[in-house]
C-alpha cells in the first residue's frame, strides 16, 4: 500500500518503513526493516505503529494490524521474553547472502534444537500443578 508511511503523533513525523494489506487475512500487515541485531525498543516503535493504524487507518470490517520487525540478526531470548506475539508483532531475521551450505545446516539444526528446548519447557510449565509453583 505505501512506503514511508507518515505517521504523526503529537506533533511529531514517524515512519514506517512498508504497510501492505492482506486480502486474506484482512488486516494491515506494517514492517520496519532494520540493519542491526534486534532491539528491545523496537517492540514498542512497532507497537506504536500499530496502535496508530488500529485507530486511523483499520476500516470496518478488518481484522487488528500486525506487524513484522525484519532485522539482520535476531535476539530469541529478548523477543521470547517480550512475548511479542501477543501483540501481533514477528521478529524475523533476512540474510544479505546465503552462506555456506554447512554453516546453514549447522544453524537450522541449532534452530530445531531450540524450539524443541521451548516447547519442553513449556510442557514442563503446564503439567506441573498449580500448588507446586
Amino acid at each position: 500500500m505505501e512506503r514511508q508511511k507518515r505517521m504523526i503523533i503529537d506533533g511529531d513525523d514517524y515512519y514506517l518503513d512498508l504497510l501492505f494489506y492482506h486480502r486474506k487475512l484482512r488486516r494491515l500487515v506494517a514492517i520496519e526493516l532494520k540493519i542491526d541485531k534486534f532491539k528491545a525498543k523496537y517492540k514498542g516503535q512497532m507497537d506504536l505503529y500499530l496502535k496508530w493504524l488500529n485507530r486511523y487507518e483499520k476500516q470496518e470490517g478488518e481484522k487488528t494490524p500486525i506487524g513484522l520487525i525484519l532485522c539482520a540478526e535476531s535476539s530469541r531470548e529478548q523477543i521470547e521474553l517480550l512475548e511479542m506475539q501477543k501483540d501481533g508483532i514477528m521478529v524475523a531475521e533476512y540474510w544479505t547472502e546465503l552462506p555456506p551450505k554447512n554453516l546453514l545446516e549447522e544453524k537450522l539444526h541449532e534452530i530445531i534444537i531450540e524450539a524443541r528446548e521451548r516447547l519442553d519447557r513449556k510442557k514442563l510449565t503446564q503439567e506441573t500443578p498449580k500448588s507446586n509453583r
